[in-house]
C-alpha cells in the first residue's frame, strides 16, 4: 500500500510491489519508459521498490538490481535511497493525532460495552466512519493474502487487499503512462474545468487526474483560467497529457481561481460554453463553487447551454461545503496549524506560565479551530456553531489558573476568526492577561494565510486524485444516459441528478444534487446546517480535563461489508498492460 500510494502521489515513474509483480520483460519495459520520459524533457525519474517485491517467478527484486539495470541499459546515473525506519516519521500529522483520539475513545466505549466471551474487535476507519470489525476475520483475510501470493494468484492477492488498493493501483498505472494510448483526433466528449473560490492544496492533483483520466478514455478537456472571469472572456486552454506533468504535489491553483460568481454574467457564460461545445462542466472550489453550480442549474430553463452535467468537487481549507465530510485542502491546512501550535506550545513551555491565544481561518465554520485544537492539545476552542458567553470565558480562565497551580505551566486557546463579533482575539487576549495577573501571562497569534499551506499533504493529493477519477466516471455515465457519444452531440437535460456535488460522507462517495443541498445549507453564514465534527467537541473538552459527555460513533460491521467502494472505475480491460 505504501508503495502504490507513494507512487501515486509523488508521480513515481515505476513501482514494484509484492502483490502485483511486473511482467517477465520488466527490465526492457522499465528502460523503455525511462528513456521516453527523458526524451520528453523529464530530468528526474523516481522508481519505488517495495520491501518484498518479486517477479513472476518469485525472484526478489532489489533496489541494487534495479539500479544496475538502469545503469547498464541506459548508461544513466542512478542513486539508491533505502528509507528504512525514517518512514515512520517524526511528529504525527494532524490526521493521525485526531484518528488516534477517535479510535482511543471508541476503544474505551467498546470495552465498557463488551460482554463475557464476546469476540475480539478491531477499531478501524472506513472513509470517515469509525467501525468495529471482528479481529479473527481480519487476521484470516490478511493471511489469505500471503497464501495467494505464495500460490502465484496475484489477481486474488490484490483483490484481498481491498477495492481501494485495486483502485489506487489501476489509477497509478493510468496516470503515469508516458502518453495516452488513444490519440485525440476525434474526441468522444468535451469537458470544461474551472476553479471558483480561494486556492486550496489538492486542486492541482484533481486537475491532473481529471485531465489524464478523460484523455485516457478519449475525451477532450478545456482548462478554464481565472474562474468565472476566464470563462466569460474565453480564456480556455485545451489540456494535453504532458501539460499536467508534476502537478499532483503543487499547492495552490495553477489554472487560477477567483471568488466571482456567475450571477449577472449568464449571457457571456452561455455563449462561451456553446462556442467550445462544452458537454460537461467540472467546478473545483469552495462554497463559491457550490453557489456557482447552483446558480447555473437554476438558469437551465432560460439557457439551454446550462443543461449539461455539472459536478462540483469541494476544495477549501474551511471545509464548509455541504454534502461532504471533507474538502480538498483542509488536511494540509490542519497540518500547517498543528505544526504552528507545536512551536507555540514549545515557546510557552520554555517561558513558563504563558497562555497563547491562536486565531484560525475558516469564516464562520469552526472545523479548523476544533480539529486543530484537538491535534495541537489546546485547552479550549471557540467557534461560531457553539455559542459561548462571558461566563464561559471566565470559567476557562479559572480552569487555566487551576491547571497552572497543578504544575502544567503552559496553555493554548484556539478561536475561529468569526466565532464572535464582540469577543474577538484582542478582547480574549486582554481578558486572559487581566484575569491571569500573578498566575500567567498571555500572548496572541493570528495565523493568517500561511494556513493555506505550501505543498499539498499526501492525504489531499490522494483525495484529489480519487475525486477526479470518480468525477470522470460520473460524467461518462451521465452522457451515456443522455445518448451523447461524440463531441458533436448536444447534451440537453434538466434533471436535478445531473447537477451534483461529489463528497465523502461516512463510508462512501456521495453524489448530492445541488438542489437538495439548499435545505442543508446556512447561506448567510456559508456553513452546512449539520456538521459531523461537532460530536468531537466533547472529546476535546475531556482531553482538557473539563467535564463533558462523549457519545460513541463506532458501528459494528462484518469484514465483507468493508468493500463499500465498488471495483475500480477504470475498466480492467482498458488498463494498459505496458507503459505505452
Amino acid at each position: 500500500w505504501l508503495g502504490v500510494v507513494g507512487g501515486l502521489i509523488t508521480g513515481a515513474d515505476y513501482v514494484f510491489i509484492p502483490e502485483c509483480p511486473p511482467p517477465t520483460d520488466w527490465e526492457d519495459e522499465l528502460c523503455d519508459k525511462l528513456s521516453k520520459e527523458r526524451a520528453a524533457g523529464q530530468r528526474l525519474n523516481i522508481v519505488i521498490v517495495s520491501e518484498g517485491a518479486i517477479d513472476r517467478n518469485g525472484k526478489p527484486i532489489t533496489v541494487d538490481f534495479v539500479k544496475d539495470v538502469i545503469v547498464n541499459h541506459l548508461k544513466q546515473d542512478a542513486r539508491v535511497t533505502v528509507l528504512g525506519h525514517i518512514q515512520r516519521g517524526g511528529n504525527p500529522s494532524a490526521f493521525d493525532r485526531i484518528l488516534g483520539c477517535r479510535m482511543g475513545a471508541e476503544a474505551v466505549l467498546a470495552l465498557m460495552e463488551s460482554k463475557p466471551k464476546q469476540e475480539a474487535l478491531v477499531i478501524a476507519l472506513e472513509a470517515n466512519k469509525v467501525v468495529r470489525l471482528p479481529l479473527m476475520k481480519c487476521v484470516e483475510t490478511t493471511q489469505a493474502v500471503t497464501k495467494a501470493m505464495h500460490s502465484g494468484d496475484w489477481e486474488l492477492a490484490s483483490k484481498l487487499r481491498g477495492p481501494a488498493f485495486l483502485r489506487n493501483l489501476n489509477t497509478y498505472k493510468m496516470l503515469t503512462m508516458v502518453r495516452p494510448a488513444i490519440t485525440l483526433t476525434n474526441p468522444r466528449n468535451t469537458y470544461g474545468l474551472v476553479h471558483i473560490g480561494a486556492p486550496a492544496c489538492g486542486m492541482n492533483a484533481a486537475v491532473c487526474a481529471f485531465v489524464r483520466t478523460c484523455i485516457f478514455r478519449g475525451d477532450n478537456v478545456y482548462g478554464i483560467h481565472d474562474g468565472i472571469e476566464g470563462l466569460c472572456t474565453g480564456h480556455f486552454q485545451r489540456m494535453q497529457w504532458s501539460d499536467v506533468s508534476g502537478w499532483v504535489g503543487i499547492g495552490g491553483a495553477i489554472l487560477g481561481t477567483k471568488r466571482a460568481l456567475p450571477i449577472g454574467k449568464f449571457d457571456k457564460i452561455a455563449a462561451k460554453l456553446k462556442e467550445y461545445n462544452i458537454q460537461g462542466l467540472l467546478i473545483i472550489g469552495g462554497f463559491e463553487a457550490f453557489q456557482a453550480g447552483l446558480q447555473l442549474y437554476e438558469q437551465r430553463q432560460q439557457y439551454p447551454e446550462f443543461r449539461i452535467p455539472i459536478l462540483v468537487i469541494p476544495s477549501t481549507i474551511s471545509n464548509n461545503v455541504p454534502g461532504t465530510d471533507f474538502s480538498l485542502g483542509s488536511d494540509t491546512a490542519l497540518n500547517e496549524i498543528t505544526e504552528i501550535c507545536d512551536r507555540i506550545r514549545q515557546s510557552a513551555q520554555g517561558t513558563k506560565r504563558r497562555v497563547f491565544i491562536i486565531e484560525t481561518m475558516g469564516g464562520y465554520c469552526g472545523y479548523l479551530a476544533t480539529l486543530a485544537a484537538m491535534a495541537g492539545g489546546a485547552d479550549a476552542a471557540y467557534i461560531y456553531e457553539e455559542k459561548f458567553s462571558i461566563k464561559d470565558l471566565e470559567k476557562d480562565v479559572y480552569h487555566m489558573a487551576s491547571k497552572m497551580a497543578d504544575g502544567v505551566l503552559r496553555g493554548l486557546i484556539v478561536r475561529n476568526e468569526k466565532c464572535n463579533e464582540n469577543y474577538n482575539a484582542d478582547f480574549m487576549h486582554r481578558l486572559y492577561s487581566e484575569e491571569g495577573k500573578g498566575l500567567f501571562s498571555a500572548r496572541m497569534n493570528i495565523l493568517g494565510h500561511m494556513q493555506q499551506g505550501g505543498r499539498a499533504s499526501p492525504y489531499d493529493r490522494n483525495m484529489g486524485i480519487k475525486f477526479a477519477v470518480e468525477a470522470s466516471s460520473w460524467f461518462e455515465t451521465q452522457l451515456q444516459k443522455l445518448g451523447v457519444n461524440n463531441s458533436n452531440d448536444i447534451a440537453n437535460t434538466n434533471v436535478k441528478e445531473t447537477a451534483c456535488l461529489l463528497g465523502i460522507t461516512k463510508r462512501k462517495y456521495v453524489y448530492s444534487p445541488l438542489e437538495d443541498l439548499i435545505e442543508e445549507t446556512n447561506f448567510q453564514q456559508r456553513i452546512p446546517k449539520t456538521q459531523w465534527w461537532l460530536k468531537l467537541r466533547p472529546l476535546l473538552r475531556i482531553f482538557a480535563k473539563h467535564h463533558s459527555v462523549y457519545e460513541e460513533e463506532g458501528e459494528y460491521i462484518e469484514i465483507e461489508e468493508r468493500h463499500y467502494a465498488t471495483e475500480s472505475v477504470i475498466p480492467k480491460e482498458a488498463m494498459p498492460q505496458t507503459t505505452e
